[in-house]
């Protein structure tokens, strides 16, 4: 299956690393270079807004997804190809996931989270089979893939997490992995 949508999910802030930035500009652009389209949370903020800024100066396209409890705290991106608001965090997930036929998440914090073990967890219960792909810039998610392979290790995973999530050092390798 082509990869068409991608959602990208990550911080609305840009982090301390200045590597986080430069791998989530070159995903935007290599993105847009593919004709691959930005599903994302709707902001203009940190790793949210450079996503979607790079895939809109390439000519791609992007979709946004944030609830209106979030249009003061992440600015609603106003320059990307259809913003869409909704009523909340659960309805905001759910359209992501819905819209997108594969995943990759970048650094951020308790939200990017969020959306990564949801996902997850859908896919593990095949309410879908979407890729999911960590870019782990600079090892920022080092301790996370430790602690799933110890929930695996221990038991109390039903499959090996390597059987559904790709761990990528870049976004160059993150976008082949969805090839």
């Amino acid at each position: 299956m082509k990869i068409k949508n991608i959602a990208v999910f990550c911080g609305s802030k840009s982090g301390n690393d200045p590597e986080f930035l430069l791998q989530t500009i070159e995903l935007g652009k290599l993105m847009a270079q593919e004709k691959i389209t930005l599903v994302y949370g709707g902001g203009n903020k940190g790793l949210m807004g450079a996503v979607a800024d790079a895939v809109m100066q390439g000519d791609g396209a992007v979709i946004g997804v944030i609830p209106e409890v979030l249009l003061e705290w992440e600015h609603q991106h106003k320059g990307i190809t259809d913003l869409r608001v909704v009523a909340d965090m659960h309805v905001r997930k759910k359209m992501l996931y819905e819209l997108c036929d594969a995943a990759i998440i970048l650094p951020g914090g308790n939200g990017t989270l969020d959306e990564l073990f949801e996902m997850l967890t859908w896919n593990t219960l095949k309410i879908h089979n979407k890729k999911i792909v960590i870019l782990n810039c600079n090892g920022y998610y080092d301790h996370l893939i430790a602690h799933i392979d110890t929930m695996y290790q221990e038991g109390f995973l039903y499959e090996d997490w390597k059987e559904r999530l790709l761990v990528a050092s870049t976004a160059a390798q993150a976008i082949a992995f969805l090839h």
